[in-house]
């Protein structure tokens, strides 16, 4: 089981954009996640064929995963993922305050 999963509020720890929160968009191999909206840079495309899109274009870019942690919303401070087992099912929990994540 991933600490991290798609949907989840992250926040960047280290680089160009840190300090910066997005939600988690996919995963690329086993160590790296797209985040929305962060980590942006510019894609040139030259057309192949004849109506193919061309030009500039914006797109995130992968994160290395030690480079993000989950956010806390009750403290609004990054935090560590614990896992547990509560009713015979593995769930995920803040570390710093015991509270499940997926409440779900």
């Amino acid at each position: 089981m991933r600490r991290l999963r798609v949907d989840d509020e992250v926040i960047v720890l280290a680089g160009k954009d840190r300090g910066r929160t997005g939600s988690v968009v996919r995963f690329v191999g086993n160590d790296r996640v797209v985040v929305g909206n962060v980590n942006m840079v510019r894609k040139h495309l030259r057309a192949t064929q004849p109506g193919a899109r061309q030009g500039i274009f914006s797109q995130e870019a992968a994160l290395h995963i030690s480079n993000v942690a989950i956010l806390n919303p009750n403290t609004n401070k990054p935090d560590k993922v614990g896992f547990r087992e509560e009713d015979g099912a593995k769930i995920r929990f803040f570390r710093s305050t015991g509270e499940r994540i997926d409440l779900a």
